[in-house]
């Protein structure tokens, strides 16, 4: 049986009795005047704004991002980072452009030295955060300092030609990658009165803070050039009336009896596992070996080429 419809009750409430209407969910603690948590939420807030500020205010580009050191790109500056290697660079007269020391880092004899040496040598001092030479460096134990190190200026291949003094004597590298070589070829090529040292811009090490430091300072007593091909260059040579020697380990003639040391030279040595290149080897008039005793494979390039510029400067010395 269908139910009857019943039409809606209009009536209005009797008097003396309050309708029921619902006031929605009970706010939260912290969105209550009154509450403590209220007061709490508004302090948190205010020290969170002073700080996006500050910090902004400090670093612009920062902005609300908290910044992170270890995702930034790493400045491409040339650098030699710790207290002793900054300190033996400066007394080896490195060019430099500035010297960074970390605020609040403690201060011993090295850290000292350095100040005052790049204060005599007119090198700008600068303070920054530990976390800033981190990302200049690459190096998280840079023990609170590092030295940038200026662009070397490298000299042209016909410039060191020019100034060579007969019987001239070029040094030359091929696939050696190691800055620390260069720089050790650079001092042994110094030392005994080498005119030049010639350095190929592919597959090489250019003269970078690392060679500089090895080098002891002979990198700025010694004309260096960056040459584009060195299979021009040995051409280039060729025409100058140099003879271009080789070490090559698999050599049949010794370094020591090598009869043409009084004539202009052109010495290349190679990469210590590779060794020379063979188009290099093809275009060497002569290639020479260094003899050794034990079953050592080879020697690092650095060692080769000290040993093969005695030889020659003491067959010179006979003459």
């Amino acid at each position: 049986m269908a139910r009857p419809n019943r039409k809606p009750d209009n009536k209005p409430p009797k008097k003396g009795k309050r309708s029921l209407r619902g006031k929605g969910p009970t706010p939260k603690a912290e969105d209550r005047p009154y509450h403590k948590k209220f007061k709490s939420k508004e302090e948190t807030q205010r020290k969170r704004t002073e700080r996006k500020r500050i910090d902004a205010k400090r670093d612009p580009k920062r902005g609300d991002r908290k910044r992170d050191y270890r995702r930034e790109p790493k400045d491409h500056v040339d650098t030699v980072a710790g207290r002793n290697a900054v300190v033996e660079a400066l007394r080896a007269g490195i060019p430099a452009k500035e010297l960074i020391v970390a605020v609040g880092v403690d201060v011993d004899e090295r850290l000292n030295e350095s100040i005052r040496l790049a204060q005599k040598m007119g090198i700008g001092i600068k303070e920054v955060e530990r976390r800033q030479i981190e990302n200049m460096t690459g190096i998280a134990n840079h023990q609170g300092v590092a030295l940038v190190v200026k662009p070397f200026q490298y000299s042209s291949q016909k410039e060191i030609f020019a100034r060579a003094v007969e019987p001239a004597l070029f040094v030359a590298v091929d696939g050696v990658t190691d800055p620390r070589n260069i720089g050790a070829i650079a001092r042994s090529a110094a030392a005994f009165g080498a005119d030049g040292l010639l350095i190929p811009e592919r597959r090489n090490a250019s003269l970078t803070a690392a060679a500089w430091k090895t080098s002891a300072g002979a990198a700025a007593r010694l004309p260096i050039a960056q040459i584009t091909n060195l299979s021009r260059s040995i051409e280039d040579a060729k025409a100058y009336g140099c003879f271009i020697v080789g070490l090559d380990g698999d050599a049949d003639t010794s370094i020591n009896e090598m009869e043409i040391a009084d004539q202009p030279l052109y010495v290349i040595v190679g990469s210590e596992g590779k060794g020379l290149s063979r188009l290099v080897r093809e275009k060497c008039d002569l290639l020479v070996s260094i003899p050794m005793t034990s079953a050592v494979e080879s020697l690092n390039a650095s060692v080769a080429m000290s040993i093969a510029l005695y030889e020659i400067d003491r067959k010179r010395q006979d003459i």
